[in-house]
């Protein structure tokens, strides 16, 4: 996520790092198609409805889900509702400041909060309680406790592993009113949207960007893909173009990748 905003790398470093890839190396030793080491930990947190951790690399993002009771958006009286929130928290990183949320947690919220809409993660017709005027409101809040370079899918992976194992409050509704009945049953997740994400440095488009690579980057695209390979989402940032050709090969290599990971967080679940 990081943008010119917390700062560009010194002329040497992007130096390095440019002529590094250019010879089809990167500064960690990894090949342009890979992640860093990715750990996924689910109900972490007693108290959330939902919770899921996410390391990739030095990378770690944590993620709970609050299942409530408020009101449908005026578009879609007959629907539950699905809120998104990232904060940014100062011990991540030294770039990053206490304070409400900035562009940067915004654009990370909106990103994960598409990706999951899009795919159909949950059927919100069935979230409703009282048609037009009360539905079940999942909030997803995402903390950043360490910044290394790709936040999106740090972000997006704890956010569907949290969803996937999420329990909901079971209300009864008598004589126009809601009430709590003490009972919780299991969320209904319907897809497994993955997010992937490259940057292009030069010619080359390298998946899961490191903070150093981030910073000399031209272009980023995240590819959001569903269970069956379909895409959700494609999230481009960057001055730089990219060609359809470009845009062709991130998809492929996102479809490989998003395949990989799926069965991590499928396994990570318990």
């Amino acid at each position: 996520m990081m943008s010119s905003k917390y700062g560009i790398a010194s002329r040497l470093k992007s130096k390095r790092i440019q002529k590094l890839i250019s010879s089809g190396k990167r500064a960690d030793g990894r090949g342009f198609d890979e992640y860093r080491q990715i750990t996924i930990k689910t109900n972490v947190l007693e108290k959330a409805e939902g919770s899921a951790e996410v390391f990739i690399g030095n990378t770690r993002v944590l993620v709970g889900v609050k299942i409530g009771v408020g009101t449908p958006f005026e578009d879609t009286p007959g629907e539950g509702v699905l809120v998104c929130n990232a904060e940014f928290v100062p011990i991540a990183s030294p770039f990053f400041e206490p304070g409400p949320p900035d562009e940067n947690s915004i654009e990370l919220a909106r990103i994960v909060d598409r990706g999951l809409r899009s795919a159909g993660v949950v059927d919100f017709s069935k979230l409703d309680l009282i048609p037009g005027k009360l539905v079940h409101v999942i909030n997803i809040d995402i903390y950043i406790l360490n910044y290394d370079g790709n936040l999106i899918d740090a972000s997006a992976f704890a956010a569907i592993a949290a969803l996937r194992t999420s329990v909901k409050p079971v209300y009864e509704v008598k004589e126009g009113e809601v009430k709590p009945t003490g009972v919780k049953e299991k969320l209904e997740v319907l897809k497994t949207p993955i997010a992937v994400t490259m940057v292009k440095i030069g010619n080359s488009l390298l998946v899961d960007p490191s903070a150093d690579e981030e910073e000399v980057m031209e272009t980023r695209i995240t590819v959001t893909l569903e269970d069956e390979g379909n895409i959700c989402t494609i999230q481009k940032s960057g001055s730089e173009p990219l060609s359809f050709d470009e845009i062709k090969k991130a998809v492929n290599i996102a479809k490989v990748k998003a395949s990989e990971i799926r069965s991590k967080i499928a396994g990570g679940e318990g």
